[in-house]
């Protein structure tokens, strides 16, 4: 059995754009649950107390899932780490060091000496708080085979269950991964006692290939994300990596423990949460991956589906199932609509929800479930702690500049009301907020998507800031674009304080 262990929410959401809030990573680790992966990473908890905050709420919320926080090898990341965690029913420490000499050499500036001494150290300190310590090799791939191996030595010795061999870079090929993971099993003293797991990145496309490569070179775990996300080029898709194990049965003889079902809904989640859309020819959840246009491949399918279709729709969860909701469908209903779809609210927040379900539904005749996933999403990322909106109001005509009135609030009560002027209104909103939050954020992209059909349909607004090189996105969700615009630009300036603040304190430490 190959353990599949998420990073979604801790390696994922480290890439640009795929930033979420608090109830944002809730709603991803309910669905995770749900899936019955092995180990969901929450995050990396001395980042910030944002991050804390999560990886803590997550352990408390989550049940059926092992919880872990990654941390350096210093024992205030450890202590930080196990605070954060240790309300889980089954809690990891996850600890890593680089092992490569480039690293060791101008990031650690220390001798391979001391790495083994700091990483044996670290184990053995987060083992005192915890059954289950995972030590990574930051930069396995391109570190010396002998040194990984005694630096593996040393952290079983100190306790470690789980011994992580990261493609960090994504640097490696499979036979080249294959030939490492076979000669780290075969010749480092009690490897037998724990578990192998391999972290690919996907800088040459191979992230998928590696972490199969190494599973038939004996790794028991597998450390993925859902739709591939992650720093850079993003990581292994878990998707891909459980459906080919799925379906090549016969060349691999493993198997997980992932209801393979509720792989569509876990993908489209994130791509609602994150606003960032896969390809439509991306493997397994793409919007093509069980299209079929060429008349020869559609003959086929209607012949016999396995001649070009070698897994079912069904199999991952795609179903053209549509509930269709109005004004008179009641609390329960909607309840129960949206647990089908994979989203938990609380009591409270059904009441608010609700209300807002009424409102949509006296302005629309039907209520497809693609609006229902609008209102969710459109609440969560309005609730990012940071600056709110308040109020707005606009003014065009023909022939002279619109006029956009914003009136903000920020996290300490103050409101900030400042007059934009554009060829339009969502030009002149974005006038007001330039003001408002500065000259020095450079609006990158800008998107407004129908939710569903319809002249009366919610508008989707996605774009993208950046800050001194650094991007972060923003959504946000009305059937009035304007406002949209607005809140997506809210959206992504909370972002940007958010992981402003996590950077400069690894920065000061």
């Amino acid at each position: 059995m190959i353990r599949i262990f998420d990073t979604t929410l801790r390696d994922g959401e480290q890439s640009p754009g795929c930033s979420m809030n608090l109830q944002e990573k809730l709603q991803m680790a309910r669905q995770l649950e749900r899936m019955k992966v092995d180990v969901i990473e929450a995050g990396f908890a001395i980042s910030s107390q944002g991050d804390f905050e999560s990886v803590h709420e997550i352990a408390k919320a989550i049940k059926g899932c092992q919880i872990a926080s990654l941390s350096r090898a210093l024992e205030k990341d450890i202590d930080a780490a196990w605070e954060a965690v240790r309300v889980a029913e089954n809690p990891l420490i996850h600890t890593f060091l680089a092992s490569s000499d480039i690293h060791l050499k101008y990031k650690l500036k220390m001798t391979r000496e001391q790495a083994l001494e700091r990483a044996a150290a670290a184990v053995k300190y987060a083992k005192k708080y915890c059954n289950e310590v995972e030590f990574s090799a930051e930069d396995a791939s391109r570190s010396d085979i002998d040194f990984l191996i005694q630096m593996f030595e040393a952290v079983i010795a100190a306790g470690a269950t789980i011994v992580n061999i990261p493609d960090t870079v994504g640097y490696t090929d499979p036979f080249e991964y294959y030939e490492m993971i076979k000669a780290i099993k075969e010749r480092t003293k009690g490897i037998e006692k724990v578990h192998i797991s391999v972290h690919c990145h996907n800088d040459l496309g191979m992230a998928v290939a590696n972490s199969m490569a190494a599973i038939r070179a004996g790794a028991t775990q597998v450390e993925c994300t859902v739709n591939g996300i992650g720093e850079r080029a993003g990581n292994a898709a878990m998707e891909e990596v459980v459906m080919a194990l799925k379906t090549r049965k016969d060349i691999y003889g493993q198997e997980t423990g992932i209801v393979t079902t509720e792989i569509m809904r876990a993908s489209h989640l994130l791509q609602s949460l994150t606003g960032v859309k896969v390809q439509p020819h991306k493997a397994i959840v793409g919007a093509n991956a069980f299209a079929h246009e060429a008349g020869i491949h559609q003959h086929g399918v209607l012949m016999e589906k396995t001649t070009y279709e070698i897994m079912t729709p069904e199999s991952v969860g795609l179903s053209d199932n549509l509930m269709v909701l109005g004004k008179h469908s009641g609390k329960h209903a909607l309840k129960d609509r949206l647990e089908q779809l994979g989203y938990f609210v609380s009591e409270e927040e059904m009441q608010s929800l609700f209300e807002r379900f009424k409102n949509l539904a006296d302005e629309k005749k039907t209520v497809y479930d693609q609006d229902l996933e609008a209102l969710v999403i459109g609440d969560m990322a309005n609730v990012v702690e940071g600056v709110e909106l308040v109020d707005y109001s606009t003014a065009t005509s023909e022939g002279k500049d619109s006029k956009t009135i914003i009136k903000v609030k920020s996290k300490d009560g103050a409101e900030t009301e400042i007059v934009g002027s554009g060829k339009g209104p969502i030009d002149a909103a974005f006038d007001a907020l330039s003001a408002i939050f500065g000259q020095d954020l450079k609006l990158e992209d800008f998107s407004i998507y129908s939710v569903t059909r319809g002249k009366d349909a919610l508008g989707e607004t996605k774009l993208v800031l950046s800050k001194n090189g650094h991007k972060f996105s923003g959504k946000g969700v009305s059937n009035d674009i304007i406002k949209s615009s607005i809140l997506a630009y809210i959206n992504a300036v909370n972002h940007l304080e958010y992981f402003t603040e996590r950077q400069q304190k690894l920065e000061e430490e």
